[in-house]
């Protein structure tokens, strides 16, 4: 073996390691990634030449984590890795973000990266070693690439930027970023924040990149160690210059009406598709594949530099606006009058149908992965049919795009709920995409937070989101930052950057840059013009409902959380359960308990009041502490020849001695009590080994004494 390792310090004494040459060396491309006791193995296949009639890179990215790298085995019937889970979904789309735009236009070979999690530190999250990780097996292959990037997550926390915080420290951070990029440029961000400024993000950014430069370093020195510095020769594309030239030649200007004619999304590619179709016509009616081919990449070509070049030199974009125009918006809270919480949110041609659902702990999602397993409260799931776009499309469940989507949203509303104590449910928020041109993610914030406050879930602030593009020329260095961008700019613009927040700052954002050279300049351009579109929607929002309603909905579950001392859980449940269950069945309500620290949390779930009030009650009985001088109605349970032992609460008995009963002296407790007997009582002590001293002739009237009884007698 040639082993083969570079190691680098994160400025902070902590350092990764990069292997090659050990493992998977049948592969074009392997290394092993390590920092602490986490270790990610990344390896790269592409195949060698490319499909006839294939004018895009087919990549695929897939992280995968080991449940034996934590020591764990996995659930479900088959105990054996499955399908992806969300979170590696995500991880992996954050590495295929990162690395698509490096790889050379006309590279087109069948491309695979695979990245598995085999030793997991739990202190160290292995998402930010991800991207190294891919990037480093492309560098030690003889694949084209235009890198190398380098993936960090940058975390503010205590008021200091930290590079791959450790998890134990990221409960603290009020910001927190993953940012790839390569030694000149910011590819991809994303990422969560407690509504900051755009001057504090850019900061931000700055600061991973200053990492990520290092990291890039590192594999550069690595692929010379390797000897890789030279890579495959390829020819994935067929080309016909002679073509080209005809097709803008008459193409160009009709293009170009088109897209200034201001006219809809589907009439706008019927009348560019007839173009085409024109175009092709003139060639004769027998062409080859290879002709027809290049005639649809070239006419993309021209479309692509016709609509840049419009909004360049006019400012005039497809659908007629300016640059910083944000489209009409119409929404709408309560639509579906059977929902917890509904509304329809409708910017331009992009629409969502949302609604939040309410529900109790048993409701909670289970999340078991090897590096995080647990319980989530709030889910946010996203839904993107064909009719929404006019395709027909077979519904196969949620895919990678709509998982990521989603995400971004749920970061953004996360940031806005109410705490624990405040919202005691499992909240479901689905959004249904009705139709579609442009930012559905952020239209999902927006009626996301409609439907929240429909609800009347009481959340801090409204999120809204704007998407925001980028058309840029090299050559001149001319630039324009386009508000609320469509489909199609987002597929011929040179960035699509996303970010939420509420009036007081961003919450969450979502950048991938598509050419080389971003300048801070334009960045903080681009943030500082999201603002005022993210600010306009706002209040175009307000109008329809400003706060979350006083209460939630008649039909509504209801739940009240409870919290009592540690020592009275177990009462609470009784032996085996049959308190809890005994509760449940005579109150109707669903009642669920959670240790948490030296409180014992409990939760009450009914869909009425009396329900809830009966439970409530037992609760409070059970766990209620007796207090000295309290008057209590108690129970007889069992009679003694000095007394009686009564109970006054669910499991606390005290004695009401015989001299306690009454005033009159008893000389036996025959025909006193009978046990089941009801009887108020007042506890008058409780003794250093918690006896419960009580008495019910404090609460009689005292009789006179005999003497005085005598004097009132006697005869004047």
């Amino acid at each position: 073996m040639n082993v083969i390792k570079k190691t680098f310090d994160l400025g902070d004494g902590r350092t990764i390691e990069i292997e090659t040459g050990k493992l998977a060396k049948q592969a074009d491309g392997a290394v092993v990634v390590k920092m602490g006791d986490t270790m990610l193995l990344a390896t790269v296949v592409s195949t060698v030449g490319a499909k006839a009639g294939v004018d895009f890179l087919p990549l695929s990215v897939d992280y995968q984590e080991k449940y034996a790298a934590a020591g764990r085995i996995p659930g479900g019937f088959l105990r054996r890795e499955a399908r992806l889970s969300d979170y590696e979904v995500l991880i992996s789309r954050l590495v295929d973000r990162a690395l698509r735009p490096m790889f050379p236009e006309d590279y087109h070979s069948d491309t695979q990266v695979m990245i598995s999690l085999i030793s997991s530190d739990k202190n160290i999250m292995p998402d930010c070693l991800a991207g190294l990780a891919a990037s480093a097996a492309i560098a030690v292959s003889d694949i084209p690439f235009n890198g190398p990037i380098s993936e960090v997550r940058v975390a503010r926390i205590d008021g200091k930027f930290v590079i791959n915080p450790y998890v134990s420290d990221l409960e603290r951070a009020d910001i927190e970023f993953l940012v790839a990029g390569t030694e000149k440029d910011i590819v991809m961000v994303e990422g969560e924040c407690n509504e900051i400024s755009e001057a504090e993000m850019v900061e931000a950014i700055e600061f991973a990149h200053k990492a990520i430069i290092i990291q890039v370093q590192a594999q550069k020195e690595l692929t010379e160690l390797v000897g890789k510095t030279v890579k495959r020769e390829y020819s994935h594309e067929d080309s016909n210059p002679e073509l080209r030239e005809q097709v803008y030649t008459y193409a160009y200007d009709k293009v170009y009406a088109i897209a200034k004619s201001n006219t809809s999304k589907g009439e706008r590619g019927d009348a560019f598709g007839a173009v085409l179709m024109d175009f092709i016509a003139t060639l004769g009616e027998e062409i080859d594949d290879v002709t027809g081919f290049l005639a649809k990449k070239y006419f993309h070509d021209v479309q692509y530099d016709a609509i840049r070049n419009l909004v360049l030199d006019e400012g005039i974009r497809l659908d007629g606006r300016d640059v910083r125009t944000v489209r009409p918006i119409w929404s709408e809270v309560g639509y579906l009058p059977a929902a917890h919480g509904s509304a329809v949110f409708t910017r331009g041609e992009t629409q969502s149908l949302t609604t939040v659902t309410l529900g109790s702990k048993d409701d909670e999602q289970m999340i078991d992965g090897a590096f995080i397993n647990g319980y989530n409260k709030f889910l946010l799931h996203y839904n993107f049919p064909g009719f929404s776009t006019g395709e027909v499309r077979p519904n196969r469940g949620a895919g990678r795009r709509e998982i990521g989507h989603g995400n971004l949203a749920m970061r953004s509303l996360k940031k806005v709920l109410p705490g624990l104590e405040e919202n005691p449910y499992t909240i479901r928020i689905v959004s249904d995409i009705l139709e579609s041109n442009g930012s559905s993610s952020m239209a999902t914030v927006c009626a996301g937070t409609l439907a929240l406050m429909d609800a009347g879930v009481k959340i801090k602030a409204p999120v809204s989101g704007i998407a925001m593009g980028l058309i840029t020329d090299e050559k001149t260095g001319k630039y324009a930052i386009l508000s609320d961008i469509l489909g199609d700019e987002d597929h011929l613009g040179d960035m699509d950057f996303k970010v939420t927040g509420t009036e007081k700052g961003i919450v969450a954002c979502q950048m991938d840059l598509k050419i080389n050279g971003l300048k801070w300049e334009v960045l903080t351009n681009a943030l500082n013009q999201a603002k005022e579109a993210r600010l306009h929607i706002l209040n175009e929002m307000k109008k329809t409902i400003a706060e979350p309603r006083e209460d939630y909905k008649a039909h509504a579950p209801r739940i009240v959380s409870l919290s009592i001392d540690k020592e009275f859980i177990g009462a609470v449940i009784g032996p085996g359960g049959k308190i809890i269950q005994e509760m449940q069945r005579e109150t109707g309500a669903t009642i669920s308990i959670e240790e948490v620290g030296n409180k014992g949390i409990v939760e009450i779930f009914a869909d009425n009041k009396a329900s809830i009030d009966a439970a409530v009650g037992r609760i409070n009985a059970i766990a209620a502490k007796p207090e000295i001088g309290a008057i209590y109605d108690g129970k007889v349970k069992s009679i003694m020849p000095f007394g009686a032992f009564v109970e006054i609460m669910p499991g606390k008995d005290g004695l009401l001695h015989i001299s306690e009963i009454d005033w009159t002296r008893l000389e036996t407790m025959d025909g006193v009590f009978k046990e089941g007997d009801k009887v108020q009582v007042k506890l008058l002590d409780i003794d250093k080994q918690g006896k419960m001293k009580l008495s019910r002739k404090a609460l009689l009237p005292r009789p006179p004494k005999p003497e005085a009884v005598a004097a009132e007698n006697k005869p004047a």
